[in-house]
């Protein structure tokens, strides 16, 4: 572990001490404790830092996310927050200051390290991508001034160029951000399980409730990670259509079983089926991923008592997926973008996701040589139908 400068801003006396013995016990050195913004951000102008430990509750005119702003704009140093609370209000007012961590309160010297380590690495690549995309954006221009007349077909490959990198930055954003989340979350309830089984058995309800927690967040991140190598083998022609013979009832109801599993919000989904094939021939992988992203998207984007409705036809010899649900919907202006890789509707807020589960849908069913449709109406109604065509 590297010796680090670090402030740390906390307005409890006894968490600040033993803050500060758990950081120096690792060769870390405190440049200051300040118990108000004011007293920071004073502090920072006359001492450099690597990295602010900072309490969200401070007394004071600044809190600890108003003076993460002001450190935001005037250093540009990683914040990590330290906080007792983690419910959604809480997370709701610090995600717009875009910290590097958030911790948990009370905390343990391994797992502290750890996330500092992570806050560091993460802003040390953020600024070194952000150069070289300020030094690749002006070679561009540079390029683009210089040759526009004399080449217009060598100003296009320049434009497919921009694209290209603007498209790789989308990806380094979207999956730093589907990677950060869960794993703030394990590293939290990690501490939060290990503390609790310490205790007797009144502990356990809190035990699974945490259990339940690190489950959701590595789910997330093997879907995330399954969608990555998707598109690998996509991008690489090697996705092949594999149709075999499937008992269509024990389809479905691993399917759901998925889907329950990894609801996090109190949406419920009603299944409605048709008077179906005992078994079908199709490509059961395929298949499993349109149903899949498109119900979790359903349930993801409903909200708390919503129903989504997923009902399941055949007729002449093509299975027909029809979801539907009540919740935020897709704006008209961006409905022409939604199949696209690693788009997200402005409407989505801080619901979690990676932009490419709809992209996966589609590609699917272009390999099934099937179609979809859909109509949305945002917090109305949103139908997505999926037709597909399989063998008896």
């Amino acid at each position: 572990m590297f010796s680090l400068k670090i402030l740390i801003v906390e307005d409890d006396s006894v968490s600040a001490l033993l803050l500060q013995r758990a950081l120096e016990k690792n060769n870390h050195q405190i440049i200051g404790i300040a118990d108000s913004g004011e007293k920071a951000l004073d502090i920072l102008a006359a001492n450099p830092a690597d990295i602010v430990m900072m309490d969200i509750n401070l007394s004071g005119d600044l809190d600890g996310i108003k003076t993460t702003e002001i450190i935001n704009e005037k250093y540009d140093i990683p914040v990590v927050y330290l906080s007792a609370s983690s419910d959604a209000e809480t997370l709701n007012k610090v995600v717009g200051t875009n910290p590097s961590a958030y911790v948990i309160k009370p905390f343990n010297i391994r797992e502290l390290n750890m996330v500092i380590e992570l806050a560091i690495f993460k802003d040390r690549k953020e600024k070194e991508l952000q150069k070289l995309n300020n030094e690749l954006e002006e070679k561009v221009k540079q390029r683009t001034v210089e040759l526009y007349d004399a080449n217009k077909e060598l100003t296009k490959a320049l434009e497919k160029e921009r694209e290209i990198n603007e498209l790789k930055s989308r990806i380094v954003l979207n999956v730093s951000h589907g990677f950060k989340t869960p794993l703030t979350s394990i590293l939290s309830s990690a501490q939060l399980l290990q503390m609790y089984a310490d205790k007797d058995h009144p502990m356990k309800p809190k035990i699974s409730k945490h259990a339940t927690k690190i489950e959701n967040s590595v789910r997330t991140l093997n879907n995330l990670l399954t969608s990555v190598l998707f598109f690998g083998k996509a991008d690489e022609n090697k996705m092949e259509y594999k149709p075999k013979k499937m008992y269509l009832g024990a389809f479905v109801k691993e399917l759901m079983a998925g889907i329950k599993a990894g609801i996090e919000n109190d949406v419920k989904v009603k299944v409605e089926l048709g008077d179906l094939p005992k078994t079908i021939t199709t490509d059961s992988e395929l298949l499993y991923q349109i149903f899949d992203n498109l119900l979790s998207n359903g349930t993801k984007y409903s909200k708390d008592g919503q129903e989504v409705l997923f009902k399941l036809d055949f007729q002449d010899d093509k299975l027909i997926g029809t979801v539907i649900d009540n919740g935020i919907g897709i704006p008209k202006a961006e409905q022409g973008q939604l199949f696209e890789r690693f788009f997200r509707a402005k409407n989505v807020g801080i619901v979690e996701g990676s932009g490419l589960g709809l992209s996966i849908v589609k590609k699917c069913i272009e390999v099934m040589k099937g179609e979809i449709t859909f109509k949305s109406e945002p917090l109305v109604e949103t139908v997505f139908k999926v037709v597909i065509p399989v063998n008896k």
